[in-house]
């Protein structure tokens, strides 16, 4: 699963309204009745799976928990993916 902080493009310590907010823009930007795109579908579903996950309190703390314990062993790979979520996110393809 892609980080869902930054599929909403909030911070780690956004309040449940800036989560709120950036779930509605991005749900209406992607939502497949609006946005023809190809991926559009996928966006959505992202969007509102990460939104499902961050809204709820006991669900964001057992995931910032498992984000936090978590080793990386290859931090270049870590990075690398990073990236590359980061430029799906704003549409740019690789």
């Amino acid at each position: 699963m892609e980080n869902p902080y930054h599929i909403l493009g909030v911070s780690p310590n956004a309040s449940n309204e800036e989560i709120k907010k950036a779930y509605r823009v991005l749900a209406m930007r992607h939502h497949p009745d609006r946005n023809s795109h190809s991926n559009s579908i996928s966006m959505f579903n992202s969007v509102k799976i990460a939104y499902e996950l961050l809204s709820d309190p006991k669900k964001r703390t057992a995931y910032n928990q498992s984000i936090n314990n978590r080793i990386i062993l290859d931090p270049e790979e870590e990075a690398n993916t990073l990236w590359i979520s980061l430029f799906r996110h704003c549409g740019i393809a690789l």
